[in-house]
Formats: C-alpha cells, structure tokens, sequence
C-alpha cells in the first residue's frame, strides 16, 4: 500500500485513510460525502476509543474541517444506525460513541468522564429476567462506574 501524503486545511491526510474511511462508509451503505468522510478519518483514525459529539466536533474544528455541531451529531447516529460506532449512555445527560463495535462492557470513572472497555469474557451474566412476550433480549450493556479512593 502506498501512502501519499498532502496537506488539507493544514492537517496533514494520507491518501490510504482517506480511502479507508471511504471503503468503510461504502461498505456500511453510507455515500462517502466529504464531511462523512472527514468525520470518519478524524474517528477512526486513533483505534478504539469512546468520544462525544463535543469532543468529536472540537475535533474536526482542530483539524480544520468546517462543520456544525448539528452536522456531528447527525453524523454520528448515522454512523451508528449503520452499524460503523455504537452508541453508550452512561449519564441521561451524557452519550458517548464507542468506536470498538464488538461485544464488551464498560467502567466510566465518575468525574473524570473517562470510559474503558471491559472485555466481555471477564463478566458472566446470569439469570436474566424473561422478556416480556413478544419481545427478546437483543443486548446487555454493563456499565460498571467507579471512582478515585479518597486518601485518609
């Protein structure tokens, strides 16, 4: 593979992500717009990792990409209905998108804001409730909050 490197908005791109990001929407069925494109590039481009629409949108301005927050947000459940990002809400007031879309659970230390992914053979989950009729159990998210000991 080779990588051509070039300068955008004073960011500096690699032709090969840049076709990364638009084989993964393509491939996830979204149309590789240049803002979904840039979005992507921006997401994936650190591995796995958990951000918000803020941090995301603080992001992309670093970088130079001219986009609203509203644009973001709407990228990012596009993103997720596409199966690309999951979503985690660990707060009512606070989603985070999670780039790793495998099975596992999640520590989010309290006032730190900070997410870690738990893999999912270190948790056993046992007796589960039946599902309510005509419905089922499609996924269990285990969000496990911790905080810094306090030092007497």
């Amino acid at each position: 593979m080779v990588l051509q490197q070039e300068y955008r908005n004073g960011c500096r791109m690699t032709k090969a992500m840049e076709i990364s990001s638009q084989e993964r929407l393509r491939s996830s069925g979204l149309r590789p717009t240049r803002q979904r494109v840039a979005l992507a590039d921006i997401i994936f481009a650190k591995g796995d990792r958990h951000l918000t629409v803020e941090e995301l949108h603080e992001e992309a301005v670093a970088a130079g990409v001219p986009v609203s927050l509203a644009t973001v947000y709407n990228t990012l459940h596009q993103f997720t209905e596409a199966g690309m990002i999951r979503v985690l809400a660990v707060e009512s007031a606070k989603t985070y998108f999670d780039t790793n879309v495998s099975d596992h659970h999640h520590f989010f230390v309290e006032g730190e804001n900070e997410v870690l992914d738990i893999p999912v053979s270190n948790i056993q989950i046992d007796n589960l409730p039946e599902a309510p009729e005509g419905m089922e159990i499609s996924h269990v998210d285990v969000v496990i909050r911790l905080r810094r000991k306090s030092e007497c």
